[in-house]
């Protein structure tokens, strides 16, 4: 990856995470530590790889994104904000009485949501049907929709995935966020899934596995996805749960819980030095 491109993108994903606490903590409720680990990737998409346009959020030619795991809203929303869809100061309001920003995306209140989403396992579902309508259609647009790791031991996932490889949906890539740990702790521990990449190749997928933090890797990762023919294809990110702000990651207590105002003070300050490193303050 080009180097001016991969700060643009360091410093674009480190204001979407200022963004999710910013959210978080106004809310005074949400989920910082899954939102904060799929920070880069969402940042990468909107911001390079897809075709979409703050202006013409309704575009019919745009590429979809599907957040899965609708709880992650905070960063949905902060990517949004930072891409121009609307001002970055409405990500305070987060799950406000009357804000349109409420705790699982909305697809008919916030402009660029493209599916509203909550219950694990109908986003991919979704996604596929996205994608085959694309498909029929003979649309150009490709379908991305991200996944959590706990969140693919619905049975739905799994006949989502059947379904994507049977009619061939090359045009959907799946982008599963691998931190290890759901709200009642490791995923390991609650109801193991692993080994999955090997689960999605025997649903027929192509599978990638990735760094879900390094911009080198994601790009080669969406690259290689565009490339595919014939085959749906879900990128594997290893990642780490509140990834960003030191005392937030690898926690599973930073599921579903918002900072207090020192907690707050000390993750601003974290992104923030890390923001001006970026741009060489």
């Amino acid at each position: 990856m080009d180097k001016e491109l991969k700060k643009r993108l360091q410093i674009t994903a480190t204001k979407v995470r200022m963004g999710i606490i910013e959210g978080v903590y106004n809310a005074k409720s949400g989920h910082p530590g899954g939102s904060l680990s799929i920070a880069d990737t969402i940042t990468y998409l909107y911001n390079h790889l897809m075709n979409v346009d703050p202006a013409n959020p309704k575009m019919p030619d745009r590429d979809r994104f599907v957040l899965s795991k609708g709880h992650c809203a905070p960063a949905l929303y902060s990517v949004l904000a930072n891409r121009g869809f609307f001002p970055v100061d409405e990500l305070k309001t987060l799950r406000k009485s009357g804000s349109r920003l409420q705790g699982h995306p909305v697809m008919d209140k916030v402009p660029g949501v493209d599916m509203s989403t909550g219950s694990l396992g109908q986003g991919i579902s979704v996604a596929c049907g996205m994608a085959l309508s694309g498909k029929v259609s003979g649309d150009s647009y490709r379908v991305y929709a991200v996944l959590g790791d706990g969140e693919i031991q619905e049975g739905m996932v799994w006949e989502a995935a059947m379904f994507a490889a049977h009619y061939k949906l090359d045009n959907l890539c799946a982008i599963l966020d691998n931190n290890g740990l759901q709200i009642d702790g490791k995923i390991d521990d609650v109801m193991s899934p692993n080994p999955i990449d090997e689960k999605f190749k025997a649903f027929g997928w192509n599978v990638i596995c990735i760094d879900a933090h390094d911009f080198d890797q994601i790009e080669k990762a969406f690259y290689e996805a565009q490339c595919k023919t014939g085959q749906p294809t879900v990128i594997i990110q290893k990642s780490a749960k509140g990834k960003g702000v030191s005392f937030m990651e690898n926690q599973v207590g930073w599921h579903g819980a918002a900072p207090n105002d020192e907690q707050y003070a000390t993750a601003m300050s974290e992104l923030q030095a890390t923001l001006a490193e970026l741009e060489g303050k």
